[in-house]
């Protein structure tokens, strides 16, 4: 493609683009009556014997946030990788993106752009120079790329910085770098690896909260590789969660935090207590189970129907947990007797180890003046329990 080319396919993508906010969307079916930008369909890789990819299918929407989950070697990097074009996949009925099938181009043909962990900016060129090279690599005349390149710069509020060297830049603006670099050319999709792995704890709050603002903004499908669950719940319209290869479980924040469909999901959430056990009763959506003798119900939300006689798991998070005195559960709970064995501060909150009949469960207890002295019986809700495949 040359220059001329080049400079009308930009006028003519950038004529396309949104020139205001793009709504977060309210519900799932907001997000799904959206036209899909990127369409993976059953993918697989393999890395000689190792299976990376097991037959994926991952649809992002027209201005989403979506966020791919899993720990080291789950296939979320290869998974980018493919969608990049850095990857060839060893099978895939297709890759799309923005309904044209991508399956056979390279990274640099893909309309899709990816930030990295470490950013790999230019130290030689100043702040303006490095969000302008992707406009110069297309051809774009100097006034015009001088100008957008300020525009984005003025999104991550850089501006005043355009003219500074890389050395001179904090890791969080450099970050914000990164990222006017990346969006500057208006790829329909932005692909970000881990980029906020490298920043402290405040900064990395702070940079959620200006990644979220960003991507609104632009409208761009954001895609974005986390080990984080944390990043993962507050940034995110949908979650796709890997293990080994695969999806575990796919959808909103709140059914991952809330709705585990298996153990595995339930303690990658942070899920503190989970209780092994055997259906002994099935009237859904409640399923109760038997666990060191005692009962517990909960809402079921396994991917399969559950049968009686099967083993399965009750999670419970340690902030729905209650305490008492003594006494008994209230209606529609699961209640035990304990006793207190630990307790750690952790400034905002302090959490108990409690010994129980179904075995040691934590409490979470965020108004620490509140706590029993010496709590006696816990109980918490069926509706606050979930109960899932082992």
């Amino acid at each position: 493609m040359d220059s001329e080319q080049r400079q009308r396919a930009t006028a003519e993508k950038e004529a396309m683009m949104p020139q205001t906010l793009s709504p977060k969307p309210s519900t799932t079916a907001d997000l799904e009556a959206r036209p899909p930008m990127l369409e993976v369909v059953n993918a697989t890789h393999r890395y000689g014997e190792v299976l990376a990819l097991d037959g994926v299918t991952v649809v992002a929407r027209q201005g989403e946030f979506l966020t791919i989950l899993g720990e080291s070697g789950s296939g979320k990097t290869t998974l980018l990788r493919i969608i990049s074009g850095l990857e060839r996949p060893t099978e895939a009925e297709a890759i799309r993106i923005g309904g044209a099938d991508v399956s056979e181009l390279g990274a640099s043909d893909r309309d899709c752009t990816t930030v990295f962990q470490h950013y790999a900016l230019f130290p030689h060129m100043s702040v303006r120079e490095n969000v302008e090279y992707g406009l110069k690599v297309r051809g774009i005349a100097t006034g015009e790329r001088r100008k957008l390149a300020m525009e984005a710069l003025e999104l991550v509020r850089l501006a005043h910085a355009s003219e500074r060297r890389i050395h001179q830049l904090s890791g969080g603006e450099r970050q914000r770098v990164a990222l006017a670099r990346a969006f500057v050319t208006r790829p329909s999709i932005l692909l970000l690896d881990e980029p906020l792995g490298a920043l402290d704890e405040k900064l990395r709050i702070d940079m959620q909260e200006e990644l979220i603002a960003i991507q609104r903004n632009l409208g761009i499908t954001f895609i974005y590789i986390t080990h984080s669950q944390e990043e993962a719940l507050t940034m995110s319209d949908r979650v796709l969660l890997m293990k080994s290869g695969r999806i575990a479980q796919e959808g909103p924040p709140t059914a991952l935090f809330d709705r585990p469909n298996s153990a595995f999901v339930a303690r990658f959430m942070g899920v503190e207590n989970i209780l092994e056990g055997v259906v002994k009763d099935v009237a859904l959506p409640y399923v109760t189970l038997e666990v060191s003798n005692r009962q517990i119900t909960g809402r079921w939300c396994g991917r399969s129907a559950p049968n009686i006689g099967a083993r399965a798991v009750a999670g419970v998070r340690a902030e729905r947990v209650r305490l008492a005195d003594g006494g008994q559960a209230p209606d529609a709970s699961n209640g035990f007797d304990c006793r207190k064995t630990a307790s750690v501060y952790k400034g905002k909150y302090l959490d108990l180890t409690l010994d129980t009949p179904v075995g040691p469960i934590r409490s979470r207890l965020w108004d620490v003046d509140a706590a029993p002295a010496e709590p006696s019986f816990i109980h918490w809700s069926h509706d606050t329990c979930t109960v899932m495949e082992p």
